[in-house]
């Protein structure tokens, strides 16, 4: 099996599913589910090199769930999967387990 290995200050994310009911019990179509703005980090990339050599080291990590903006990152499909690749800038936090 094949891997993505993200350069530079870049992660994989993998979205959760978005949930198929209301707390009502409503049956939610797809064509009106949003995307859900959490996921998993799968991969994350070694951190970004500034100019003068200096290395920013990354603060997130394989495992974390991460919350995102709503139009970030870039949606891939790998070995069948969606994921999303973005920049650490992208995350808007770490959720805590």
């Amino acid at each position: 099996m094949a891997s993505i290995k993200p350069l530079q200050d870049r992660i994989i994310v993998k979205r959760f599913e978005s949930e198929e009911k209301t707390a009502s019990g409503i049956i939610i179509p797809d064509s009106a589910k949003e995307k859900p703005m959490e996921g998993e980090v799968i991969a994350v990339g070694p951190g970004r090199t500034y100019d003068n050599g200096n290395k920013m080291e990354m603060t997130v990590k394989v495992g974390d769930r991460v919350l995102f903006a709503k139009y970030a990152g870039t949606e891939i499909k790998f070995d069948g999967q969606e994921f999303l690749i973005m920049r650490e800038d992208d995350i808007l936090g770490v959720i805590a387990k």
